[in-house]
């Protein structure tokens, strides 16, 4: 990372769709921008988000049929209407969303409605001269994407693994012919990627004026129902029926006695490698012009993948497959300014996953509510044993509350010894 990136500094995760709005969701509009400003007065430089790809069934940001493309749940009604893509008059029928939970389904319908009208109005009088850049210097990905989701609007949200053989294998001719029969659909979905860029430039821009830096997340792995895994089936381990051959996941460990069996097809890297590893450089170039910083989620996947039997209801039976991360990452630095990484290194890490970390200098992580279990002179999350080049986390998804751990996991012994750390009275 950069001298300016190893500054100590402070910050807070936050995903984009828990800001407050009126509808149903957290967005890009003027929440998020009332956000950093709060960041800025409390003098925290860092916003952590979640992955803000499209997600597929369940609405998991880990989850996401493209790894390029941005969710339209994001986009902000406001500032279209601030821009003069829409008018007001365009959401008098605003349903009632609940300000505590996400109804997912009902705010994405409402969200490509605001979207098609503004698509609509565009048609009308747009900038068209902005939009066609923005497609020529997407194209790599966005064609393919775009195209995906009309088809999977024509095929009824199916997966494409059963779609017609000809579309399943992108067969030139009929490639063809959809595009042009669904053209219409096409031009809605790179419009709607087109305002969705808009407005993230725009908060990226007002993020670097107040000296917030935006930090990303990369999830490893893809789903396969994603345009990538359609667009490029080269690049995955894939048999004959295009369908996986074996699925990512992790071994049984401490928290799981059967592992877990994520489900993602993993990556064929002797195909990436023998095309220079096209896909990743244009995935990383892409996340590092809309990120300051990015953590790379199950980072030990770069070094060994935990291949799993397609058919294995658990991940007992799988096996490490080495990968060449260090190969990938020496390419990278040497194709791109710069690769500020971080690296999601909890769990079961292995000597080599650390010395990668090293060679590149990918800061790890730390959790304060790790801290205080066994020895705390061998503990690597002890504070005392802490590393300068590190991002210290409260907790993960996977813990309880920093409250209820404190009331309902510490002893009166770790409580003792917490307070001897921090050299303060602790009480919940």
């Amino acid at each position: 990372m950069t001298n300016n990136n190893r500054l100590r500094c402070s910050g807070i995760l936050l995903h984009i769709t828990s800001l407050p709005s009126l509808y149903g969701v957290g967005d890009l509009g003027p929440s998020a921008y009332h956000f950093v400003d709060m960041l800025c007065q409390a003098k925290q430089r860092i916003w952590q988000i979640l992955p803000i790809n499209p997600t597929s069934f369940g609405n998991s940001p880990y989850s996401c049929t493209s790894a390029f493309a941005i969710n339209p749940l994001l986009i902000s009604p406001e500032l279209l209407i601030e821009e003069g893509m829409l008018f007001e008059s365009d959401l008098e029928a605003l349903p009632e969303f609940s300000f505590q939970q996400v109804n997912y389904s009902a705010v994405l319908a409402f969200k490509l409605r605001v979207l098609l009208k503004s698509y609509e109005r565009f048609m009308a009088n747009g900038y068209f001269e902005e939009f066609d850049e923005f497609c020529s210097g997407n194209e790599y990905w966005l064609q393919d994407f775009c195209l995906f989701s009309a088809l999977k609007k024509h095929f009824s949200e199916r997966s494409w693994i059963d779609w017609a053989e000809d579309i399943q294998r992108r067969k030139p001719e009929t490639m063809s012919r959809y595009s042009e029969a669904l053209q219409e659909t096409l031009q809605q979905e790179k419009y709607f990627q087109f305002v969705l860029f808009r407005q993230w430039n725009r908060l990226q821009a007002y993020c670097r004026d107040k000296r917030v830096q935006i930090f990303g997340d990369v999830a490893l792995y893809v789903n396969h129902d994603s345009a990538d895994v359609w667009a490029h089936p080269e690049f995955f381990k894939l048999d004959e029926s295009l369908r996986s051959e074996v699925v990512a996941g992790v071994p049984p460990d401490y928290f799981s006695e059967t592992g877990q069996k994520w489900g993602n097809p993993v990556f064929d890297w002797d195909a990436l490698r023998d095309d220079n590893f096209s896909w990743w450089f244009m995935r990383m170039k892409h996340n590092l012009g809309m990120f300051d910083l990015i953590r790379i989620d199950h980072f030990r996947g770069f070094l060994a993948a935990w291949e799993i039997p397609v058919e294995d209801p658990d991940a007992v039976r799988g096996c490490w497959q080495k990968c060449p991360g260090v190969e990938l990452f020496d390419f990278l630095q040497n194709e791109l300014p710069s690769i500020p990484v971080v690296a999601e290194d909890l769990g079961f890490i292995t000597q080599d996953v650390k010395d990668a970390m090293t060679q590149f200098g990918f800061p790890g992580m730390k959790i304060m509510l790790f801290a205080f279990d066994g020895d705390m002179n061998e503990n690597p999350y002890a504070p005392a044993n802490h590393v300068q080049n590190c991002f210290l986390y409260t907790g993960t998804h996977d813990c309880n509350t920093v409250r209820g751990w404190y009331d309902d996991e510490l002893t009166e012994e770790t409580k003792t010894e917490l307070e001897s750390v921090l050299d303060k009275k602790v009480c919940s």
